[in-house]
């Protein structure tokens, strides 16, 4: 083995001997020089020694000066492009090569007219090569003035307004322009070089006008990678980018790439190439996150994010920016928290096994640590006023809705009084046509005195004057409607309805109507005349045929059927009442005052769909536990209608106590009264 490796090295040795003498001998030949030239690459490309062997030899510096003192521009080309293989292959040869003598040559064919853009192009290869991983040729190029020739190549080498690729002279120009911006990046960084970054900062301006201008991969992908490695690690370069409004371009467009990468995964990826740069221009200055925050960056990464075609790699990178966006900036940390980011980097810390990932994963949940704690004790403060603030309104709602409900109320009992009066109208007029029924001694204006007797004189006198009870039904009618008239102006003036000033309050239904029948049955014995015995005959036929009307009066009342379909001419003021308070309240649910949301819901309010009416309506309330505001009310208005209506329904009827058996009337009877 190492006598196989013994002679290819010497047979390596011998070829470069050979082709060095073959370029010292072929100077009028341009073709063989070029062939030469390029099998020296491609045996030194192969093997590291051999470069270190050619070196040693005096090829390197041959090559060298043959590519200045060469009248052919191909040899010239193929010379170049050969130290800069070499070079790039060996470091000793490019310590050897890295001096201002050989930057001055490739200045000098740049900055010939006679150049062709190949030559350009093989000069901008060397200055690569000879810039890269090396810092004292980052500042050769920088004190030689090399640098400010390729700024002038980056603004001139590509017309914006020529981007047609296809054809070959643009294409031809499109690949120095390319090699410049390459060149750059290695002037600027690996290693990082501030003063080299601040000089390519000057062409910041016209690589904006390039992103706006045009969003091509050809285009964005370089001018990404210079931005990108300018401002790297630089505060003073990435506030100067940003000042010139370099920050808002490449968000716009990151924005229109993320449209687009819908439909297309090369946009996806280009995408990606963008937020690289975006991180770099704000990552030792998470405070100008807030530009940021006006384009909702945040929110595309995290789209771009879900994209199935990118790699861990290029989700790395995503990742990375969203932490350098929320870092500093609780704009970009609400956008993350309201577009479900934090659920998606616990995914990514759950399902990833890639350590960078999750390490990236981790920086962003922790940026939003605070954030998370600061909107969670606002949402208690914040649910607090706004649960005063619901309670508030909901309470104004309440009352306007229980005052209209008030007022539907009042017109309801103003219809009833007036269907009360209109059947007292009607029974006046009967008693009109009847003729007046009542005695001289009993007629209606005289009630109020006997309502005034004590009640020892109206049991002493209830014996005697027993046989006028059939006449008194009459006598209550006014009194009746005096009392509902003032329970009515009583009611009209207080809107809140209570057992207080209501005038027939539940002690005095039963009590009262009582008394006011006892009282107005017992006549005064100082208003009948003493001529009374006298009369004895007309008395008798006339307490006769009193008799008679008694029997009909004093009739057991039917009692009420409230299913019964065949009513009697007569309206029953009952079922007016049903009708009206049915109508109401589907008015009331109709309504816009109507409250849609209630904080309690009773039967009245869930069966509110199915079909009902007043009378099995007022039921299912009754047999509610609990009701709420507004049925309740309505309930209660019912039920006071009701038991007035009743009470004024006995007085229209005439219902009073039982009448006497007719024996207290018999002939015995009448002939005891006779002897007293």
């Amino acid at each position: 083995m190492e006598k196989d490796e013994i002679k290819k090295t010497q047979e390596t040795k011998t070829d470069l001997n050979l082709l060095l003498q073959c370029l010292k001998y072929q100077m009028d030949n341009p073709s063989s020089q070029k062939e030469a030239l390029v099998t020296i690459y491609s045996v030194c490309q192969q093997n590291s020694d051999a470069s270190i062997y050619f070196r040693e030899i005096g090829g390197l510096m041959f090559v060298k000066n043959l590519a200045k003192s060469s009248i052919h521009n191909l040899v010239k080309e193929a010379a170049l492009f050969t130290l800069g293989a070499i070079a790039e292959c060996n470091v000793y040869c490019q310590q050897t090569l890295c001096t201002s003598e050989f930057f001055e040559d490739i200045i000098w064919f740049l900055s010939k007219h006679e150049s062709n853009i190949n030559l350009k192009r093989m000069s901008v290869y060397v200055i690569l090569v000879l810039v890269s991983n090396n810092r004292n040729g980052q500042t050769l190029v920088r004190e030689t003035g090399c640098v400010g020739i390729l700024l002038q190549f980056f603004r001139t080498a590509l017309s914006m307004l020529e981007m047609d690729l296809s054809n070959e002279t643009t294409f031809q120009s499109y690949q120095l322009w390319s090699s410049v911006c390459s060149a750059l990046c290695a002037c600027v960084n690996n290693p990082q070089n501030d003063v080299n970054q601040k000089i390519c900062s000057s062409v910041f301006q016209h690589a904006n006008k390039w992103l706006q201008s045009c969003i091509k991969p050809e285009i964005i992908r370089p001018l990404c990678s210079f931005i990108c490695l300018t401002v790297a690690n630089n505060i003073y370069v990435q506030e100067y980018f940003i000042s010139i409004g370099g920050l808002a371009v490449l968000s716009e467009v990151l924005i229109k790439l993320e449209h687009d990468s819908h439909d297309n995964v090369a946009s996806a990826k280009l995408a990606v190439v963008v937020t690289k740069t975006l991180d770099a221009c704000i990552a030792d200055n998470p405070a100008v996150g807030v530009v940021l925050a006006k384009y909702h960056i945040v929110s595309k990464l995290l789209t771009l994010l879900l994209h199935e075609s990118l790699d861990s790699g290029e989700k790395f990178s995503i990742i990375l920016t969203l932490g350098h966006c929320t870092e500093a900036c609780e704009e970009n940390q609400l956008q993350l928290f309201k577009n479900n980011g934090l659920p998606l980097m616990i995914q990514v810390l759950t399902e990833s096994q890639n350590e960078e990932l999750n390490k990236a994963a981790t920086f962003v949940l922790y940026n939003c640590k605070k954030i998370t704690e600061k909107l969670s004790l606002n949402q208690e403060a914040c649910s607090s006023d706004m649960n005063e603030a619901q309670q508030l309104k909901e309470l104004k709602v309440r009352e306007r809705n229980i005052e209209d409900f008030w007022k539907k109320a009042k017109e309801i009992f103003y219809r009833i009084k007036q269907l009360e009066n209109k059947e007292n109208e009607e029974e006046t007029e009967k008693l009109e046509l009847i003729g007046d029924p009542f005695p001289g001694n009993l007629n209606p204006q005289n009630t109020s005195e006997h309502s005034k007797m004590d009640s020892t004189d109206i049991g002493a006198s209830e014996e005697k004057k027993c046989p006028q009870k059939q006449h008194q039904p009459l006598s209550c009618e006014p009194a009746a409607t005096e009392q509902c008239e003032a329970s009515t102006g009583h009611e009209s003036q207080d809107p809140v309805w209570s057992e207080k000033a209501n005038p027939v309050s539940t002690s005095d239904k039963e009590g009262g109507l009582a008394n006011a029948i006892s009282t107005t049955c017992a006549p005064s014995t100082a208003s009948a005349p003493r001529s009374h015995s006298s009369c004895k005959g007309a008395i008798c036929e006339k307490r006769a045929l009193n008799l008679q009307a008694s029997e009909q009066v004093y009739k057991s009342p039917a009692p009420v059927v409230k299913n019964r379909k065949h009513q009697t001419q007569v309206t029953d003021p009952l079922a007016l009442c049903s009708d009206i308070i049915s109508k109401e309240a589907s008015i009331f649910q109709g309504s816009d005052n109507y409250p849609k949301t209630l904080n309690f819901r009773c039967s009245g309010c869930i069966e509110v769909g199915k079909s009902l009416n007043s009378r099995n309506f007022s039921r299912l309330l009754h047999s509610c536990p609990f009701q709420c505001d507004r049925h309740k009310v309505i309930l209660e208005a019912e039920d006071r209608y009701k038991s007035d209506l009743r009470k004024s329904l006995i007085f229209n009827k005439k219902i009073l106590l039982t009448p006497y058996k007719k024996k207290r009337f018999d002939g015995n009877s009448s002939t005891h009264e006779e002897k007293k």
